[in-house]
């Protein structure tokens, strides 16, 4: 084996072996495996040869081999590995060139395509409308009612986006500070709510009850004691936490859970809709890139899928 390059994310680790005979490639990482696994790889083990590790490896890049369509975090971990690599001197002529073909595509695909345009999630299509409504969020307050998953990973999406603060009011105070220090926010206890409310930007609604916890009479007065301020309602409750009447005030902004899956489901329709484009397009580069490898060596793409301990691929 001459060169290579490990690719190890969350829910991949692939191996891309450059070597002079492909059943070098393929028997030096098989062996490195056989030592290191309590057992056999099996079935979670495949072998790609030449051209099909060339399309395989353009394809992850370009985000079409994600859970989610188009994300671009892989093509920053693929970088990550390729710079481990390259530091610990385990590539060199093909692997090099290959890699950096790679990242072009990359680069190609998200500039020419809508692969990775809108956002196909419930949080990000929250901090699509939430930049919508106050352009850059880093002065925004937020406040989630309820300490649940969709809250935690909304809200986790706004923080990314540099909101000033973030308050979590849970009915059980200890989960509400469990939650507030993930945030790196203030824990408050559920009845005090409204009185940190009046200088909120952004409320995220997610609790169990079943009853509105926000209604349009308790908001529509504190709203006009901040007049020329928006608030921005996320309600992801089943049954709903805020009342849809207070979408009538003015400078109120809702949106339930409903709504934001339909924008997210709207543009991963989109993303899919790119799907040929992009395939035509790496297809393109595959080609060129085989010309330039048909002088040399045999390259030898192998990928391990984490299913021997659980994991999907």
């Amino acid at each position: 084996m001459s060169e290579v390059v490990v690719v190890s994310t969350c829910n991949r680790v692939e191996f891309y072996v450059a070597a002079e005979q492909a059943a070098q490639g393929f028997g030096a990482v098989n062996e490195f495996l056989t030592t290191r696994l309590a057992e056999p790889p099996g079935s979670a083990f495949f072998q790609l040869p030449t051209a099909a590790a060339v399309r395989h490896l353009f394809r992850v890049v370009s985000g079409l081999d994600s859970m989610v369509l188009g994300e671009t975090e892989i093509l920053g971990q693929v970088k990550k590995a390729y710079a481990a690599a390259s530091a610990g001197k385990t590539t060199a002529k093909h692997l090099n060139k290959f890699f950096q073909r790679a990242f072009n595509v990359a680069k190609d695909v998200r500039t020419n395509t809508n692969i990775t345009r809108g956002s196909v999630s419930v949080g990000s299509a929250a901090v699509e409308l939430a930049e919508k409504i106050f352009g850059k969020l880093s002065t925004c307050h937020v406040m989630i009612l309820g300490a649940g998953e969709m809250s935690e990973l909304t809200a986790g999406a706004l923080s990314a986006r540099g909101v000033k603060s973030i308050f979590v009011a849970n009915r059980s105070y200890d989960r509400a500070v469990t939650l507030a220090e993930k945030m790196k926010g203030k824990a408050i206890h559920f009845e005090d709510w409204p009185r940190e409310f009046h200088d909120v930007d952004i409320l995220i609604g997610s609790t169990a009850a079943p009853h509105h916890v926000l209604t349009a009479a308790q908001l529509g007065p504190i709203m006009r004691t901040r007049p020329d301020r928006p608030l921005f309602c996320i309600d992801l409750a089943v049954p709903r936490d805020i009342e849809p009447a207070v979408n009538d005030i003015e400078g109120v902004y809702l949106y339930d859970i409903d709504a934001l899956q339909a924008r997210a489901d709207q543009s991963m329709n989109v993303r899919k809709q790119e799907l040929v484009i992009c395939e035509q397009m790496i297809e393109r580069h595959a080609v060129e890139f085989g010309e330039w490898l048909a002088g040399g060596w045999t390259q030898a793409g192998v990928r391990y899928s984490e299913a021997v301990s659980g994991g999907q691929s």
